[in-house]
């Protein structure tokens, strides 16, 4: 799965994963005027596809290379 696009996550923005969630629940609280998207994309070099990468954009930016991946359990 990755590769194809970079996914975009509920989490607001922030520096660290300190004082992060531990129950896997969005991360609200922060800079929400960001948006991370975790993952690389077909025109990220090597070492941005990984899963533990992360990135952020403003919240109203498009690019045809972000998306989201819906889970269901």
């Amino acid at each position: 799965m990755h590769g194809n696009v970079s996914e975009w996550v509920q989490d607001c923005w922030n520096d660290s994963y300190v004082g992060a969630p531990t129950n896997g629940s969005a991360w609200m609280s922060g800079d929400c005027s960001l948006a991370v998207w975790r993952s690389g994309n077909y025109v990220n070099f090597g070492g941005v596809v990984r899963s533990s990468y992360r990135g952020t954009q403003p919240i109203d930016s498009r690019f045809a290379n972000y998306g989201f991946r819906v889970a269901r359990y």
